[in-house]
């Protein structure tokens, strides 16, 4: 993947912008708040999101869990199934979504679904590409060039690869986290941080 084809990573300001624009704007607006932060708060591709099940989500009651249980037929490869501990302000989004079903969803039911004609009455999920669509027309709308489905994503790894450290851990973390099957692919999708390169240097 050339450096020119990644999709850019999102700053903190944006994250902010997007929030406030999908509270703000839309019909679905506690779904769309789910939709983006499954992307940016537990890093998960655009077809991890499209086949999310509430089960993946929630445990026998309803209630949502601790942790995103990908399982492997939904992830990319028969090794990409990871579990993902779930960020605190996503949780609190997919308790509000959840709460807002007309019925309470099966554990079955997609955790996204359309919200197109016959699809959203039968409660069908979203297609991994209109989810990448949807992500594209978000940030076009918002002026945010060159970001895509893979931004959000690429932010999640990228802000984990510099905090794990922090917190006694390691970039294998961080694979795992990500679902990747070699610590090289995780490198890869890592955004270089300016800052931090200029004061190794010195130390150098």
């Amino acid at each position: 993947m050339s450096l020119g084809k990644r999709a850019k990573i999102l700053t903190e300001n944006q994250e902010r912008a997007i929030l406030h624009f999908l509270e703000t704007h839309g019909r679905y607006t506690k779904r769309n708040r789910v939709l983006f932060l499954l992307s940016i708060k537990a890093g998960l591709r655009a077809k991890e999101i499209a086949l999310l099940r509430w089960s993946m989500v929630t445990d026998a009651e309803g209630l949502v869990t601790s942790a995103i249980s990908i399982e492997n037929n939904v992830s990319k490869g028969k090794k990409g199934g990871r579990i993902v501990p779930m960020n605190r302000d996503l949780k609190v989004a997919l308790e509000a979504h959840h709460s807002e079903q007309h019925s309470k969803p099966s554990q079955d039911s997609p955790v996204i679904c359309s919200e197109r004609g016959r699809r959203a009455r039968a409660g069908e999920a979203m297609s991994p590409a209109s989810i990448a669509d949807w992500f594209g027309d978000l940030y076009r709308g918002l002026g945010f060039d060159g970001c895509s489905s893979h931004s959000g994503r690429r932010t999640f790894i990228t802000r984990a690869a510099r905090k794990i450290g922090g917190v006694g851990g390691s970039l294998r973390d961080v694979q795992h986290l990500a679902g990747h099957s070699t610590l090289a692919t995780t490198q890869i999708y890592i955004e270089g941080e300016g800052d931090a390169q200029r004061k190794i240097v010195d130390l150098i």
